[in-house]
């Protein structure tokens, strides 16, 4: 199993979990308050909605990856998503980790 599929399975936990919340403006909230401790936003969004999405992730110090596309962040989470914002601790580390290797 590579690390891609871990990280989409994970994000299928968080997801029965309700550690995360999905959809621009809710994950846009969440960064600014806080909450998401890491976003996940698909690279076949729009060139807009990406740039908005880093440009907040970067100001707010909140891990931001681009490494999937809408197809496969919406199967994970089971919901037609391209933008996912992690907001549990425990959760975040892990992905990290999966993402640095």
């Amino acid at each position: 199993m590579t690390n891609k599929d871990k990280i989409l399975n994970l994000l299928g936990m968080a997801m029965r979990a309700g550690k995360i919340v999905s959809g621009e403006e809710l994950t846009i909230n969440d960064i600014r308050s806080g909450n998401a401790k890491i976003v996940f936003v698909a690279n076949d969004a729009s060139p807009n909605t990406i740039k908005k999405i880093n440009d907040k992730s970067s100001y707010y110090q909140v891990p931001c990856s681009s490494e999937f596309s809408q197809m496969e962040l919406s199967n994970a989470i089971g919901r037609s998503r391209m933008i996912i914002g992690v907001c549990d601790k425990g959760f975040a580390k892990k992905f990290q980790e999966l993402l640095m290797t």
